[in-house]
């Protein structure tokens, strides 16, 4: 019921999803007078789906707090993550409001043992392919524990999405030397390079530029930080976009010079396409809950159901708690190196 165009996007969505990965089932929660005359388009996603009719869903200009004592208990959204919590479902994926979305799933989902604050994780393409950012907005600020946490978390994402074994994970930073940066960050620096994980490669401290060059697999900051500069990539992608379509259309030799490389075009107008990435995971709940973007289409829809069906199918979950539990085996966070001490 949540984003900017409601069930007709979300259903296609599905459908598209259901076409490419058969073997998946839904169950679809939301008003009945909205879902169901969009769902009898789909014959084949109506027989792969249960249908179950809520009659209050969650506005997207909803303060969380309202969302949960409105909400709790009765809306499509709480219903979704219920099914999730009651094994009924494997993953829920919404558009709906985010920050209720982050509510509702920490108190119906709860956190995993250990973890306090949930991360926003987000795909993010670049030269050598794409990376995992996290966290991109559910948190604001964050210790050195949870930027620790973020890590391991991050990494266990890359190697259930990416099919790699030993993900590079890095700190964003404002510059790579070691006495750089807010203590927070040299301390969660300082207790990485402490861990021995087989599942994970911390290389260090990077800079805003490695985000588009792809120099990690995982880079790992803050909300705030994450959340601008996940606007300031959407926001330059358009303005570039925007810049092209000006220039091609302005005269009519660079009107043939665009249909002579129309190929090349088509092929970066791929690259940067934001519905291929869409959708971002909370990661550190009890169960996997993708948020997509509200104004995407049925492809960004379907993009981010496939993120759900491949993070089952790769045991993200399972990852994430023996990375956690493995990293946990010894060390404290207060035995870590002292930031004095790096200067």
């Amino acid at each position: 019921m949540g984003g900017d165009h409601g069930p007709s996007v979300v259903i296609a969505g599905a459908e598209r999803s259901r076409r490419r990965y058969p073997e998946l089932r839904f169950v679809l929660h939301g008003e009945a007078d909205a879902v169901l005359p969009e769902l009898e388009k789909y014959p084949k996603l109506k027989e792969a789906s249960e249908f179950i009719a809520c009659d209050t869903s969650i506005a997207m200009d909803t303060k969380p707090s309202q969302a949960l004592r409105k909400g709790r208990r009765v809306s499509g959204m709480w219903k979704a993550l219920e099914s999730v919590r009651d094994g009924n479902a494997d993953v829920m994926v919404s558009a709906g409001n985010t920050g209720a979305l982050m509510a509702m799933s920490k108190f119906c989902l709860r956190m995993m043992p250990g973890i306090e604050r949930p991360a926003l994780a987000a795909v993010w393409p670049n030269l050598q392919g794409e990376s995992i950012v996290l966290d991109v907005g559910a948190t604001i600020g964050a210790d050195a524990e949870a930027l620790v946490d973020y890590s391991l978390m991050g990494s266990a994402m890359a190697r259930a999405l990416f099919d790699m074994d030993r993900p590079r994970v890095g700190l964003l930073n404002i510059g790579v030397e070691e006495v750089k940066g807010l203590e927070e960050i040299r301390t969660a620096g300082a207790r990485l390079r402490e861990i021995d994980l087989d599942g994970m490669d911390y290389v260090g401290f990077v800079e805003g530029d490695d985000l588009g060059r792809g120099g990690v697999d995982v880079v790992v900051t803050e909300g705030f930080t994450g959340n601008i500069a996940l606007k300031s990539a959407e926001g330059t992608a358009k303005q570039v976009g925007q810049y092209l379509r000006d220039a091609m259309s302005r005269t009519w030799r660079a009107k043939l010079g665009y249909l002579l490389a129309k190929d090349a075009f088509d092929m970066l107008r791929a690259k940067m396409d934001p519905r291929k990435v869409n959708g971002a995971v909370f990661l550190g709940l009890n169960g996997i809950v993708i948020k997509s973007h509200g104004g995407t289409d049925a492809e960004g829809i379907a993009s981010a159901i496939d993120m759900g069906h491949n993070m089952v199918r790769n045991d993200l979950q399972q990852k994430i708690s023996a990375d956690l539990e493995q990293s946990r085996f010894g060390s404290d966070l207060d035995d870590a190196v002292e930031p004095e001490a790096l200067d």
